[in-house]
């Protein structure tokens, strides 16, 4: 059984959408955080290789950036391909969704071995100032798990029950 197949230019509003909703999530956040975040043009620490995005999000890269994809050439390998040499994001207005939660605190629930649902949580160590990351309300937490589901649903929407992740290094020609 496979999910009915929506309209690309309607999910691609959807997309957008999704990451206005997004940005107004985590201003709150961003302001509550201002003197921790060291995150900013230049910095590139949350910027590895590995990092993978749905295929929604992998078509409105292509969409507002096909001539980059098809012309021009990816960072060199050990960071994100969208860097360019001075380390600035060459896609920063259609980042990503992982890209546009890096480096505030995140929280998490996870299953263990033995059944028990334990929450974590991780940060980029340029922000790991006090208070530790630890003794922070949930509420001065990104809290993973919502708006990934949101995103899962675009990416049904675009082709099915596919929720496979591509490489961004894999969108160059």
């Amino acid at each position: 059984m496979t999910a009915k197949r929506g309209e690309p230019a309607e999910i691609m509003k959807e997309l957008a959408l999704f990451y206005d909703d997004l940005e107004q999530a985590i201003k709150p956040l961003l302001a509550m955080h201002a003197g921790r975040l060291k995150c900013g043009r230049g910095c590139t620490s949350c910027c590895v290789d590995e990092i993978t995005v749905f295929q929604v999000e992998a078509e409105n890269i292509g969409k507002k950036h096909g001539d980059l994809l098809r012309k021009g050439r990816p960072h060199e390998p050990m960071a994100c391909a969208f860097l360019d040499d001075r380390g600035n994001c060459r896609i920063y207005e259609s980042r990503p969704y992982v890209c546009r939660t890096q480096g505030l605190p995140l929280r998490w629930i996870e299953e263990t071995v033995q059944g028990r649902m334990v929450e974590m949580r991780d940060i980029c160590p340029l922000n790991d100032t006090h208070p530790p990351i630890e003794s922070l309300d949930e509420e001065m937490c990104w809290t993973l798990g919502p708006f990934e589901e949101k995103l899962a649903t675009l990416q049904l929407k675009l082709g099915g029950w596919d929720l496979k992740r591509i490489a961004l290094r894999d969108l160059f020609a």
